[in-house]
């Protein structure tokens, strides 16, 4: 890694081919808008974020999603929303169905 850069790769898309192919390029100002797509090992985009220039995304959010989608895949569990990591995971199937509500509580405001 340089000092002072990002751990990951990073891509430019000059002419937006990427962006075309994923729907964010906008053709009227020659420039991808933002996105942002979490695509698994097997190459199955898992989620995807589309934000206009005027707000950003949220790379805390986002690494929590990047740690649920791998939680999933390493044990079937599925995230309530807002999980994290060393939070209750649910158990999916047909008990849990219209009843999430009962084993899950809703953290408000980290409490």
């Amino acid at each position: 890694m340089v000092e002072g850069g990002v751990p990951w790769p990073m891509l430019a898309d000059p002419g937006g081919k990427i962006g075309k192919i994923y729907g964010v390029y906008d053709e009227d100002a020659g420039v991808d808008i933002r996105g942002r797509f979490l695509i698994d090992p097997d190459g199955v985009i898992q989620a995807m974020e589309v934000m206009t220039p005027p707000v950003g995304r949220n790379i805390v959010e986002l690494i929590r999603q990047v740690k649920a989608y791998q939680h999933n895949r390493a044990t079937g569990e599925v995230m309530p929303a807002g999980w994290q990591p060393g939070k209750p995971t649910l158990k999916p199937g047909p008990d849990l169905v219209g009843k999430v509500w009962k084993v899950w509580k809703p953290e408000v405001n980290g409490k």
